[in-house]
């Protein structure tokens, strides 16, 4: 009988050392969307790990998605290397991973994002000038969006922070600010979020469109070869014309990659400046 169960715990310890050492070969994708986002946990586990399975396949190995809150967890493992690849759509994150924590660039979505300047119908703001003086409802100050909109708006003299501010935590908030009556100006809203789709649906002005800058970038670490890289990129780039991958873009609410935005997101640091 003793010897039945020393066969048995031997078995079991060994499958365990198994499934330990399989973990330990997976690959990680970190992935966050903020406190702010509209999934739960497992939702967003659910699709991220669509993407992190693409990257599998270029890679020839399993790859985990990993769910990070808040921005100031991704800020802190991606300055630690925790993640073995990491995605998410703040791009002033991955910028910062590139210039400072030694990743490096794999591929973007396509299209590009832009910061939106909006004012609802039947407003009498028609240009960026028009919009001093008046209320303005935005994103918080550290919010990429609203440092995305500052320096559109610097580039143009117009200088943000010394206007009428009213901050909200999420984006959402500005079109219902907006549409009570309770600011004249909404400014930092993503030209890829469903507000800013619904806004135009509904009749609503989009005043202003920044210039274009990258969205949604995957980075890696330094470990990965140019082989690598390169195995991943071509993955990426085909998902659009690959019926089993059209879903997971549309899960992710992107139209496709593109791999040629390396120097305009090193670059976005530098733009932003101390907005």
């Amino acid at each position: 009988m003793n010897f039945h169960w020393r066969r048995v715990g031997a078995l079991l310890l060994g499958a365990w050392m198994c499934v330990s050492a399989q973990a330990q070969q997976d690959l990680t994708l970190g992935f966050s969307e903020g406190a702010a986002s509209e999934l739960t946990p497992p939702q967003l586990l659910n699709k991220y790990q669509t993407l992190a399975d693409v990257i599998g396949r270029g890679l020839g190995r399993r790859v985990r998605a990993v769910y990070v809150k808040g921005f100031d967890d991704l800020e802190k493992g991606l300055r630690a290397k925790q993640f073995d690849l990491a995605v998410a759509r703040p791009t002033d994150y991955m910028a910062r991973a590139l210039r400072l924590y030694g990743y490096q660039y794999v591929a973007n979505a396509s299209p590009d994002s832009q910061c939106l300047i909006i004012t609802p119908k039947g407003s009498p703001i028609k240009s960026l000038k028009d919009i001093e003086g008046k209320r303005i409802v935005l994103p918080v100050r550290s919010a990429y969006m609203t440092k995305f909109c500052a320096a559109e708006l610097r580039d143009k003299g117009i200088d943000l922070y010394r206007q009428k501010l009213q901050f909200v935590k999420e984006q959402s908030l500005i079109g219902m600010y907006l549409e009570a009556g309770m600011a004249d100006v909404g400014v930092g809203v993503g030209s890829v979020t469903r507000m800013a789709q619904r806004w135009e649906e509904t009749g609503n002005t989009i005043l202003h469109r920044s210039v274009s800058e990258p969205y949604f970038p995957i980075i890696a670490l330094p470990k990965f070869t140019p082989a690598q890289i390169a195995s991943m990129r071509k993955l990426l780039l085909n998902m659009a014309d690959n019926p089993g991958d059209q879903a997971v873009l549309k899960t992710l609410g992107i139209q496709g990659f593109h791999t040629d935005a390396e120097s305009r997101l090193l670059g976005l640091l530098d733009w932003l400046g101390d907005t």
